[in-house]
């Protein structure tokens, strides 16, 4: 499975751990000629990087961003793009203590269940630094999403709610309530004196985004909203519109009602069907308390040993300002790739550009079947070998060639053809096996 690579129509793939050697990510569909904005993305990898804010981890980080491929005097050559943020400020030393044991709240203990490797420098790609590869690639998509506005903050973190709130108001925590913010402050002062952490919730606006984005079933921009925001580390739920508190309302009241005008509420939060409405699209999700603190818990070892742990690493008291770049540019990917898919089924004039990205497109899914079924290939060549049985099955070739040729026919497609792309595939298949 490709698991860290994202989206179809807008496609990047990340790769780094957050004491290797570098972060980074390749972004392959981007169109030539298109300026690059790196002090944009610079800007954005500012706002994410850490040591930032009072209850923020120490660690300094510059975060600079390097771009190794796919620019040309300062303009895309529609190749693939290659950027890389070094890391300079890690400590792996701070971390060999935990060569045997796994931390309480982290994935120390699944990532070792499934790959049987233990990497305890820092969480690996399990860390949240994992999610500068995604903000940088969101800058540059900025001008594709046109005049969507994209609104993110807390309106809760841990036992303080926004009761009064005010969008002047700002400051480090991007809290928007003037009446309990000192409180906050004190309480979150007190929370990293005692070595401890805390969540929240964010709430989302989307402004100005047009109907007619997702799909349905597979596909609904809300489902594809959740997969990107769940994606984030220490995410652990999302509602959109009125969310859980629907369960209480009856039919008609939960119902978005429309007169001439439009939608008259928006309990659905501009979704229906997994398609946008036009409405503005809402929803919140939490985050829960950053998993490393001072204070001693118990846990295991690799060998099972029950021991008690206390983290002396650097870490958030609050990770909630930190993560609000990171949803924002996860947003900004679904988005992209929302509308990149709706402009290939719109019914409007296409430049040969808009052409041959759809080809292209097309290519990519293509090569990523073809990858997926030699994979399968290979097991069940590996299941024969154990099995001891032949690798050679005529019947079923035969009967799987002329299904695909009435299928062919059936898709007006020259089946001739299909039939010699599919026989190829099969002996590639037997060399596999």
């Amino acid at each position: 499975m490709r698991s860290n690579s994202y989206n179809k129509y807008y496609g990047i793939t990340t790769f780094g751990e957050s004491h290797g050697k570098a972060i980074g990510v390749v972004i392959e569909d981007v169109k030539p000629g298109i300026l690059f904005p790196f002090k944009k993305i610079q800007k954005l990898l500012n706002e994410r990087k850490p040591g930032k804010g009072k209850f923020s981890t120490t660690r300094k980080e510059q975060d600079e961003l390097q771009v190794l491929s796919g620019i040309f005097n300062d303009r895309t050559t529609g190749l693939p793009i290659c950027m890389l943020i070094y890391n300079k400020n890690f400590k792996s030393e701070d971390y060999d203590h935990l060569k045997n044991i796994f931390r309480p709240g982290h994935a120390d203990i699944s990532y070792y269940k499934k790959f049987k490797i233990y990497d305890h420098r820092g969480g690996g790609r399990a860390s949240g630094r994992e999610t500068i590869s995604r903000v940088a690639a969101s800058g540059l998509i900025t001008d594709l999403l046109g005049d969507i506005s994209i609104n993110i903050y807390p309106v809760k973190i841990g036992k303080f709610t926004i009761s009064e709130e005010d969008l002047t108001f700002c400051n480090h925590l991007n809290w928007h309530d003037r009446s309990n913010y000192d409180q906050l402050e004190k309480y979150l002062k007190k929370i990293k004196s005692e070595g401890n952490s805390i969540g929240g919730i964010l709430q989302v606006k989307i402004d100005n985004i047009p109907a007619g984005l997702g799909d349905p079933v597979f596909e609904k921009l809300d489902a594809n909203l959740a997969k990107a925001i769940v994606s984030i580390g220490s995410v652990k739920g999302i509602e959109f519109g009125d969310g859980f508190s629907l369960a209480a309302l009856k039919g008609d009241l939960a119902n978005d009602e429309m007169d001439k005008n439009g939608f008259i509420t928006n309990h659905s939060g501009g979704i229906l069907g997994g398609i946008s409405t036009g409405s503005e699209l809402t929803f919140r999700f939490v985050v829960k308390p950053t998993s490393s603190i001072n204070i001693s818990q118990k846990t295991i070892t690799k060998d099972n040993k029950q021991i008690k742990f206390k983290s002396s690493g650097r870490h958030d008291t609050c990770i909630i300002p930190r993560i609000i770049p990171v949803a924002k540019a996860m947003i900004k990917l679904v988005l992209a790739d929302a509308k990149a898919y709706q402009k290939l089924i719109d019914n409007k004039s296409h430049t040969l550009s808009d052409y041959r990205e759809m080809i292209d497109k097309i290519d990519e899914e293509l090569l990523i079947a073809i990858s997926r079924r030699q994979k399968i290939s290979e097991l069940i060549g590996r299941y024969k070998k154990k099995h001891d049985l032949s690798t050679e099955d005529s019947k079923r070739e035969n009967d799987l060639l002329q299904n695909i040729k009435t299928k062919a026919n059936m898709w007006n497609l020259d089946s001739q053809l299909i039939k010699k792309i599919w026989k190829i595939l099969l002996e590639n298949s037997k060399k596999i096996q």
